[in-house]
């Protein structure tokens, strides 16, 4: 009896977040206050910082070495 309710509660959870976006909605999850980090400029410092240390860079494209100069 358990298993059921819980089946049934997950499939509930994940059957919620499926949504079409229409193009005309598409704008408004461009906006900056969507985005995974909300100060890109920190954002970016961050990731100078740790290519600069790990003397590599990939996954955000640009190269550079790791004297931290591009």
């Amino acid at each position: 009896m358990k298993t059921s309710r819980a089946a049934i509660i997950l499939l509930a959870v994940l059957t919620t977040a499926c949504a079409e976006v229409l193009p005309r909605q598409r704008g408004n999850l461009a906006l900056p206050q969507m985005g995974l980090t909300t100060d890109g400029l920190e954002f970016e410092l961050r990731q100078h910082a740790f290519f600069s240390k790990e003397s590599a860079a990939g996954g955000y494209g640009g190269g550079g070495g790791g004297c931290g100069c591009n």
